[in-house]
């Protein structure tokens, strides 16, 4: 007779569910089907592309500097691009470490920052691949989500009495 595993207990309908991730769908929640497998997939991925937007920004900062502007120019954009490549760190890194709905002030801009986002592009793709050396990126955030979706999922189910399925004594 073969030992069979034993079958998870069924989860009632109303019960929270984890949330997907990018690259992960809910597979960060238990950290099975590939999990560490795509967290490798992901940090060599988000450092290849770091790779790729650093070789861009240096090809258009070599083009102005080809064109004999000056180097005041060249140390102006320098400059800019650093700026914006920080900005975006900060950025990304608060969005993957509190969440986008923690994101105050100039953070918040999506729009009429796009140009600062792009050009700190890079920048933004190294917080990507630094936090995916830790967690799934998110992943801390999802977690303490459905944490708190657990949490109130189970203060509705006990009620106020504390007695599961019980009715309230008068």
């Amino acid at each position: 007779m073969s030992e069979q595993p034993p079958t998870p207990a069924p989860k009632p309908v109303d019960a929270p569910e984890p949330e997907p991730i990018r690259f992960f769908g809910t597979s960060w929640f238990n950290r099975d089907n590939g999990y560490w497998l795509r967290r490798v997939a992901v940090s060599v991925g988000s450092l290849a592309a770091t790779a790729a937007a650093v070789l861009v920004l240096r090809f258009g900062v070599e083009g102005v500097a080809l064109s004999s502007s000056g180097g005041f120019l060249n140390g102006l954009l320098t400059a800019a691009i650093a700026v914006c490549s920080l900005l975006a760190v900060r950025r990304t890194w608060k969005v993957l470490t509190e969440g986008k709905d923690q994101l105050t002030g100039w953070m918040t801009e999506d729009k009429s920052l796009g140009a600062v986002w792009l050009i700190g592009g890079a920048g933004s793709l190294a917080a990507y691949f630094a936090r995916s050396l830790v967690e799934a990126p998110g992943e801390g955030v999802k977690r303490a989500a459905h944490q708190r979706a657990v949490e109130q999922y189970e203060k509705r189910r006990t009620g106020r009495s504390g007695r599961p399925g019980g009715k309230r004594k008068r």
